[in-house]
């Protein structure tokens, strides 16, 4: 295969990826090119499996660009070690066919471990960046939304790495969500300048000595509030919130069938109300945003839910598409030096 051309897009997909591999992956990747074709698509993986899919749903896709991968990594497996076993999986075949330049992104609903450790290792970093990053976007009471880095790309964090979850949210918010110019929070104990811990404090001079929106320190609650478009906090913290966010609507979901069960009355009303409760609960619904970005990485890659739905799958590669259009790796490049060179 030979290199990409950068002006055309080529996306690769995990077909082994998931809970409802091959069949999710390759369904909502040819949906996402049903909906945009401005791209080419590989399906990376078993080839006769994916061969199965492709005829059994019918599905036209030229075989010349099924990427044969003889293994997979599994959900349970270990991820470095992972790594190292399968050299032909299609995790690890994936991000080389990033970091060899014969694709621009990567996207996996598969083993989320090994596919930050497979970007990480393989694409390598951008230049300039200690440490990649995973974000989590939850909504707002505003209306809006407030993302959160690190939800759980690493466990701890140095204030650099802190104040580079703060360069790359930025660029991001900017260019896929069009907030000009997005508000930075630091997550503390508190608001005063003195909170927290030495990392915490570090940070803040950082962004205090940046030309970064920073709002300053921020607390828990004002991420549901809304108090800013960006939260930055180490990843052991942001894996906690972002599980306890998604426990949310699990519990919202249960309270409102314990309350239409206790009386007919009630489950009328649950029923009349349930459209707007749908309606409500959508934006905290995964499947609609797909995956999520691993920024910091020299390459685009997408990392999705495990039971990602066809549906969660199409968005995904269709959010490597826009990162791939708007030039975000060289935009992270070049703020990311930016701040460097003024250090």
């Amino acid at each position: 295969m030979n290199k990409v051309n950068n002006n055309n897009c080529i996306i690769a997909i995990d077909a082994m990826g998931g809970d409802f591999a091959p069949l999710n992956a390759i369904v909502g990747a040819i949906d996402a090119l049903r909906e945009n074709n401005d791209f080419e698509l590989l399906l990376v993986g078993k080839k006769d499996e994916i061969m199965k899919v492709l005829d059994k749903e019918k599905l036209d896709f030229p075989e010349e660009n099924i990427v044969h991968a003889s293994e997979v990594i599994g959900m349970k497996d270990t991820p470095t070690t992972a790594l190292k076993q399968k050299r032909d999986s299609s995790i690890v075949v994936g991000a080389n066919l990033v970091k060899e330049k014969k694709a621009h992104a990567f996207v996996s609903a598969g083993n989320t471990g090994a596919m930050m450790a497979a970007s990480t290792l393989i694409m390598g970093r951008i230049p300039g960046v200690g440490r990649p990053t995973i974000g989590a976007t939850l909504p707002t009471a505003k209306g809006n939304f407030c993302t959160v880095y690190d939800v759980g790309a690493s466990v701890d964090s140095k204030p650099q790495h802190l104040f580079e979850y703060g360069i790359m949210g930025s660029i991001y918010a900017k260019e896929i969500f069009g907030i000009p110019n997005p508000t930075i929070g630091l997550l503390n104990v508190g608001e005063e300048e003195s909170k927290g811990n030495k990392v915490a404090q570090a940070a803040m001079e950082l962004f205090k000595n940046s030309d970064l929106n920073f709002i300053g320190n921020v607390e828990g609650r004002d991420i549901l509030a809304g108090t800013a478009d960006i939260v930055v906090c180490d990843g052991f913290v942001g894996n906690i919130i972002l599980k306890f966010a998604e426990s949310i609507i699990g519990l919202l979901k249960a309270k409102f069938k314990n309350y239409a069960e206790s009386s007919f009355a009630n489950k009328l009303k649950v029923g009349m109300a349930k459209g707007t409760l749908k309606a409500v609960l959508e934006d905290m619904d995964y499947q609609k945003y797909g995956g999520v970005p691993l920024l910091g990485v020299n390459g685009i890659s997408i990392i999705g839910h495990g039971s990602s739905s066809t549906l969660a799958i199409k968005n995904m590669v269709l959010r490597a598409k826009e990162m791939f259009d708007k030039n975000l790796i060289k935009k992270i490049e070049d703020s990311v030096k930016h701040y460097e060179n003024k250090t």
